[in-house]
């Protein structure tokens, strides 16, 4: 966007005619801006047709800087909010690369195209139904049975069993494009597990945000109708009235997590992980630090293979033994079934026309390109007579990361002859071949040498249906997906692939709607229960920023009241004696690599250092990335708040800064970290997610403050030392208000050890750790404390009883021991990842 932006100057009203007489796609391929009536053979003649004159005549009358300034916007909005995806085998997360222009369809194109996607939902859903049921289509000669008894998506264990609820599809998507004769066609039927409505609302709330007048005034449809109805079509057959939903997830990791965390925040799931699940009693719970809760509904993220070791794949780390077993009991509704990914094998479509006069006696409105399995003989000659008009793909479902090799087009199938000949010799039933047809085309509104131009590029659009209890819903819209070069096949987001929002203009306007549900709720208080995965990543957040602070303030201490005094022996002088202190403690941390560098150079290390595992710049790091596992939980703002601090610390290695610049970069990142503080203060319900990332904190900020008072307020402490102290624990203020004549050792360690009143102090922190613990949920029942509550209110007894005078050195590291071993407490009772979880004990034999 930003060389769009620079090029936007002539992209005002006047430039819309030259847009549009410019804009020409290549011969023979369907385009999609001249409107969607007639074949597509060439060229498009004449005005544009269909909804882009009136994007485009709106689009028109803003100015280039006005149009400039929103792109930047939703380029920001990406940016602070964290919208992003990775491709696969790639450890890097990818800004979200969102089109400036939607694809535009009219509602009545749209309407039709919807009766097919209904119309093609209900087909699978039967074929499933039948292929793990009575099989009917193989006994009667209408499938081969080699298809499904050969194919890798067919689970055995699923047979016979009765989906709860009766639905083995809860999601259904289709690929499409538009053929040469311009009508739309389906591409690839998507069942397993089908990723993009996340992505589609996100793209939806960015390009709102940038054009909210364009949204409007062009009365486009809206996507809260649908996620409400598939919300309620995933509880169908739930046994409970007011079932609890998991998203299950493989974890952040996954190319899709992002939007797999849009949607559990959008739709009020629970995210979890296999690690989260047990099962206990043939039902699935969630582990929480309230203990195990049911689950009662899943929607499934994972392939189906991965979703029992116990009986599918036994290597599998991501989903929890003896789910199967919680279908066949009906005790678990998940959506969609595992086994249901066979519907997406790319042989099926050779049969789906004889299928569909099967099952719905009528062909279908919406069609694939026409397909030959090469495991039939007849099929077989056929392909090979013509295989240089064909493509040629796999039966099974591509590996990820495959999409760009695992379809061969007849140019692909020319070069490589003898490897294709040689496959269908070997292995002729493990693949099929389907009439090639170019991809539609949709404009791209890119940069060229004389401002902007419009320019056709290839588009799949994946459009969505949810099984509700009143029938099957399109989304209106879906997730586009649109090539940055007209001979790449949009198949997959990766380099070079964009996404775009997709709008259904209506013809009039469109009520505003949300998720809020149609009947009254009742009103209550009580928080949903946090999963123990959660909270232990809400903790180390917690921790992990308030160790990059304790790093900056320990940068500013030095360039600020030691500044550039340069040390020669850091043996045996004993000159600056503070600075080396400072030193050593970097070095202890592994902020640095070694304690003898230049002042300016330590200083730039300790805050920016990559190699250093205990850098500010490493800690912001490791808290973004706990924060990545939470972005369900996470405001915006904190969002933005996490990558200002990482573009701030993150400089560039070859640029030396001079000690005044470091100095202002350390006060500007304290600034942030402070934004968070507030943030949590301000912002976060004070449920038990909040309690987790404040204790975090306040542990860390203990240990700190103590391993501070070891080094900077001993028994032979200069005065300089005690002002490092003061400066640490942010109390020079503090301390001279109170203490008119000067420091001295028992007063500053009553101030930053002491002092309940001193919200940087240890006794502070201990206070408000026993009021977290206090707060959080307890498994017994029996009154007595747990064994992380004692040990926390030992620590308060001790500081609320202690004198200044008796906390020497050997106190001090006792104590960070201490607090050390109340953390480890908190993990083992808070964040267990065994193969067992507690459970809360129940009231009994009491009168």
């Amino acid at each position: 966007m930003t060389q769009m932006a620079e090029a936007q100057a002539g992209g005002t009203a006047s430039h819309v005619a030259r847009w549009t007489s410019d804009y020409r796609p290549r011969p023979g391929i369907p385009d999609e801006f001249a409107g969607p009536d007639g074949p597509r053979e060439g060229v498009s003649e004449g005005p544009c047709k269909g909804a882009w004159p009136r994007l485009l005549d709106r689009l028109g009358a803003l100015s280039g800087a006005e149009i400039t300034a929103r792109f930047a916007s939703a380029e920001r909005h990406i940016r602070d909010t964290g919208i992003s995806y990775r491709i696969y085998g790639d450890q890097r997360e990818h800004a979200w690369p969102l089109s400036s222009l939607p694809l535009v369809i009219e509602g009545a194109e749209w309407r039709a195209l919807s009766a097919g996607i209904v119309q093609r939902a209900g087909l699978m859903e039967s074929i499933v139904s039948d292929i793990y049921g009575p099989g009917r289509m193989v006994s009667e000669g209408v499938l081969p049975a080699a298809l499904v008894a050969g194919a890798p998506e067919f689970l055995r264990p699923l047979s016979g069993v009765t989906p709860p609820g009766g639905r083995w599809l809860k999601l259904y998507a289709a690929d499409i494009g538009r053929g040469p004769d311009g009508r739309w066609r389906v591409l690839a039927d998507r069942t397993q597990a089908p990723s993009g409505p996340g992505y589609a609302l996100e793209n939806r709330m960015v390009l709102t945000r940038a054009f909210p007048d364009l949204y409007a005034d062009l009365h486009v449809e809206r996507l809260a109708p649908f996620f409400q109805a598939f919300r309620d079509g995933l509880v169908m057959g739930a046994q409970r009235s007011d079932p609890r939903i998991g998203l299950l997830t493989s974890g952040p990791l996954s190319s899709t997590y992002v939007e797999q965390a849009a949607l559990a925040r959008y739709l009020g799931l629970l995210l979890v992980e296999g690690d989260d699940l047990v099962m206990q009693d043939g039902v699935l719970h969630v582990r929480t630090v309230s203990g195990l809760k049911r689950i009662d509904a899943l929607w499934r993220r994972i392939d189906s293979d991965y979703l029992d070791p116990l009986e599918l794949n036994p290597a599998s780390r991501l989903g929890v033994s003896g789910v199967l077993e919680a279908l066949r009991d009906g005790s678990l509704v998940v959506g969609n079934m595992p086994g249901s990914g066979i519907l997406e094998s790319g042989a099926l479509g050779a049969y789906l026309p004889r299928i569909a006069r099967y099952f719905l006696g009528t062909d279908l409105s919406l069609q694939g390109p026409k397909s030959w399995w090469c495991g039939d003989p007849e099929s077989l000659a056929h392909v090979r007579d013509n295989l240089e008009r064909l493509d040629l793909r796999p039966v099974a479902t591509p590996t990820k990361g495959m999409g760009r090799d695992a379809i061969l087009g007849p140019h692909a199938i020319v070069a490589e002859r003898e490897r294709v000949v040689a496959a269908l010799r070997d292995r002729p039933f493990d693949y099929v071949a389907q009439e090639h047809a170019p991809l539609s085309t949709m404009p791209g509104w890119e940069p060229g040498p004389d401002g902007m131009r419009l320019v056709p590029r290839p588009f799949v659009l994946r459009v969505f249906a949810a099984a509700t209890p009143d029938g099957w819903r399109v989304m209106p819209g879906g997730f586009c997906r649109i090539s940055e070069r007209p001979d790449v096949n949009p198949i997959e987001m990766r380099a070079g692939i964009k996404s775009a929002d997709v709008w259904v203009l209506s013809d009039g306007p469109v009520e505003p709607v949300s998720l809020m549900h149609p009947g009254a709720p009742r009103v209550r208080r009580i928080a949903g229960h946090l999963p123990s995965r959660a909270a232990d990543n809400l903790f180390w957040f917690g921790r992990y920023v308030e160790r990059a602070e304790a790093v900056i303030r320990l940068v500013i201490a030095h360039l600020g009241s030691v500044g550039n005094a340069v040390i020669a022996d850091m043996a045996g002088t004993e000159s600056a004696p503070t600075a080396l202190r400072i030193r050593a403690l970097l070095d202890e941390w592994g902020a640095i690599e070694a304690p003898d560098l230049p002042t300016a150079k330590l200083a730039q290390e300790a805050l920016s250092g990559r190699a250093t595992y205990g850098s500010a710049l490493s800690h912001s790091l490791s808290a973004r990335h706990n924060a990545a596992s939470l972005r369900e939980r996470l405001s915006s703002e904190a969002w933005r708040a996490l990558a200002d601090l990482k573009d701030l610390l993150d400089l560039d290695e070859a640029r030396e800064l001079a000690e005044a610049e470091l100095l202002g970069l350390a006060e500007r990142a304290l600034g942030h970290i402070a934004a968070l503080a507030g943030l949590a203060q301000e912002n976060m319900n004070r449920t038990a997610g909040w309690h987790f990332v404040d204790l975090g904190r306040r542990i860390e900020r203990a240990i700190n403050t103590c391993s501070f008072a070891a080094r900077f307020a001993g028994d032979e402490a200069t005065a300089e030392d005690l002002g490092v102290m003061l400066s640490l624990c942010d109390s020079h203020v503090s301390f001279g208000a109170r203490y008119m004549q000067g420091v001295a050792i028992d007063p500053v360690r009553d101030m930053v050890l002491l002092d309940p009143f001193n919200p940087r102090s240890v006794a502070f922190q201990i206070e408000a750790i026993c009021r977290h613990l206090a707060d959080l949920p307890a498994l017994r029942v029996d009154g007595l404390p747990e064994s992380h509550r004692r040990l926390a209110q030992k620590l308060a007894a001790e500081f609320t009883t202690a004198e200044a005078s008796e906390l020497d050195g050997a106190a001090l590291a006792r104590l960070e021991n201490t607090f050390e071993g109340l953390a480890d407490a908190i993990v083992t009772r808070y964040f267990p990842n065994g193969p067992h979880a507690m459970r809360p004990e129940k009231l009994v034999g009491l009168a």
